[in-house]
């Protein structure tokens, strides 16, 4: 069981970016955690988040997702695609000043064998949708994770947005 958390670096978007990149990963760790708060600038309800390990853009990654949106909920399954979709944040036409949440749980991200990996998202609007995305994921890579990178499935994330990234250790 993980008892230790450590920050190793965050970003709060002072201007609006088209990605984040966590680089130079320290592999002092056995997992990793990434917790973001995040809104988008696209011009939608809400927006779908990104990920990719080690600016690794190949067919790599799979993923399970289940999502809702407050009336429907539906699965979809992904194989040998170039990013994985961790989930869902808020856009432009969202109630004003709302950000989604997402929490990325990376274990063994040192290992030199696939990594799964799985994430949490809800994006709340204040009105009759929200939208709720689970995924579990593959990522087939053979070198440690050294890299992520953050990134909307178009648009751009706001000023605000929140992302921190945190290893862990077991003792």
């Amino acid at each position: 069981m993980a008892n230790t958390y450590t920050l190793i670096s965050s970003n709060t978007l002072s201007s609006s970016a088209a990605s984040v990149t966590f680089s130079s990963i320290p592999s002092t760790y056995t997992d990793l955690v990434l917790r973001i708060s995040s809104r988008s600038s696209a011009g939608a309800v809400q927006r779908i988040m990104n990920i990719e390990f080690n600016a690794d853009t190949t067919t790599k990654y799979s993923d399970t997702l289940l999502t809702g949106d407050g009336s429907t909920a539906t699965s979809t399954r992904e194989s040998a695609v170039t990013i994985a979709l961790i989930g869902y944040m808020p856009a432009s036409t969202a109630t004003a000043n709302t950000f989604g949440n997402a929490e990325i749980y990376i274990p063994s991200y040192n290992s030199t064998s696939s990594k799964p990996f799985s994430s949490a998202t809800v994006s709340e609007t204040n009105a009759t949708a929200a939208y709720i995305r689970n995924a579990a994921a593959l990522y087939t890579g053979t070198s440690g994770i050294s890299s992520l990178r953050i990134t909307p499935s178009s648009g751009t994330m706001d000023i605000g947005s929140s992302f921190y990234l945190y290893g862990i250790k077991n003792s």
